[in-house]
């Protein structure tokens, strides 16, 4: 609902028209990012090792290693330690994979650290080498249209 205020000056009046009192809800802008994020470390990680499994040595005919399943494991520091020593907030990727040697048969499953990888915060951003880093989303025209 609008609602309109009228003052009168020596030389004009002014009508001021402003949108209501009530206070809108605030949407949680950050929320997409986190959902992103979430999305990745639950389905996208395995769908991009699970695209490009089994790995084969360049003959193809001697080993090959397939990624069975994978698990990050929790951050080693919190945020704020993180922002202190001028580190990085990150979790350890491990994968439990399987070797198969073609030749013998044999088949060998293990688990492996594949690195350490930034991980987001609450508030939808990363902390890399102690500073806050946030990933922005951006829609690019294309050219010509």
């Amino acid at each position: 609902m609008v609602k309109s205020t009228s003052t009168k000056s020596a030389y004009q009046q002014r009508t001021f028209f402003t949108k209501t009192d009530d206070i809108l809800d605030l949407p949680n802008l950050v929320d997409h990012q986190n959902r992103s994020f979430q999305w990745f470390v639950e389905e996208g990680l395995g769908e991009l090792l699970a695209e490009i499994s089994p790995i084969d040595d360049y003959t193809g005919t001697k080993l090959s290693l397939r990624f069975k399943g994978y698990r990050f494991e929790a951050p080693k520091v919190t945020e704020a330690e993180a922002r202190e020593n001028n580190v990085s907030y990150d979790a350890p990727l491990k994968a439990t994979v399987e070797l198969t040697n073609k030749v013998t048969g044999e088949v060998k499953e293990q688990e492996i650290y594949l690195g350490d990888y930034p991980w987001m915060t609450e508030r939808g951003t990363f902390v890399i080498n102690g500073a806050e880093r946030v990933v922005v989303s951006q829609l690019i025209r294309s050219a010509g249209v």
